[in-house]
């Protein structure tokens, strides 16, 4: 039998695939088209899940499934795992026709795991031709790089606290005194939430931060493989992130490299 981390790494690129065909039939949007650009996004949303949904329901038909864009079913509550499942994270730069969305799917196991229960994270960035797992080979995270700014990667529509101009004044002074950087701190943009923790296991930033609030299926793959690659990933407390809640929701999330992670944690 297929290992469960090899099935959503299978799911989840094909669900990539079919994405990336339907943006292409669909022909162009434009930007200011908001009805052309919502008509491809539910359409996207729904095939990508409808995919998910009979892939991870016929190779596992014990388990529960949460997913964005399914109902949210009570078996849930009692199930020992649980696929969380993000069909198309990032619909708005999807249909942009830009490359930073993503597919999420992680699975959640009561009895097994660390992470807050998770067992399998998978990204898939279709666009980007990438595919990140908790089976990837990995090598130690790299170091905060004091010859230039730290790159903070967040929401344009929701920015943190520390991205704003005050946060990134204190953040850059503790930076200075601590003899990290004296470059201060930059921030960066983009959209799905596995695309984001993509760019700083790319080395083109250096911490994620989002203190909003989310679902778990924003939250889950992205945590997976960001702990796999020995990122430090937790709540901005630094309290762990636990899943399979009713509701699923998440209050903050701060992604960092682990010599970073120390001035970002309250």
């Amino acid at each position: 039998m297929e290992s469960d981390t090899q099935l959503a790494i299978t799911v989840a690129k094909k669900a990539g695939q079919l994405l990336l065909v339907l943006r292409e039939n669909f022909g162009p949007v434009d930007a200011d088209d908001k009805v052309r650009r919502t008509e491809l996004k539910d359409q996207a949303d729904a095939a990508s899940h409808e995919l998910i949904m009979a892939l991870l329901g016929e190779a596992r038909p014990d388990d529960a499934i949460l997913s964005e864009e399914g109902v949210d079913e009570v078996a849930r509550d009692s199930a020992d795992r649980v696929w969380i499942v993000d069909p198309l994270d990032g619909t708005k730069e999807y249909g942009l026709g830009r490359s930073d969305f993503a597919v999420h799917i992680a699975l959640w196991d009561r009895n097994v795991g660390e992470v807050g229960g998770l067992i399998v994270g998978v990204l898939d960035l279709p666009a980007q031709q990438r595919t990140l797992s908790t089976i990837d080979d990995v090598t130690a995270p790299r170091t905060i790089d004091d010859s230039r700014a730290v790159q903070l990667i967040v929401s344009r529509s929701r920015p943190p606290e520390i991205a704003k101009d005050a946060g990134r004044e204190v953040l850059a002074g503790v930076l200075l005194h601590e003899s990290q950087t004296s470059h201060g701190v930059e921030v960066l943009h983009s959209g799905s939430v596995g695309a984001k923790v993509a760019e700083v296991l790319a080395d083109r930033a250096d911490a994620y931060v989002h203190d909003a609030g989310f679902y778990e299926w924003d939250v889950a793959a992205p945590l997976a493989v960001a702990q796999h690659y020995g990122l430090i990933a937790s709540h901005i407390d630094g309290s762990e992130i636990t899943f399979n809640h009713r509701p699923p929701w998440v209050t903050n999330l701060v992604v960092a490299l682990p010599t970073l992670a120390p001035f970002m944690i309250d």
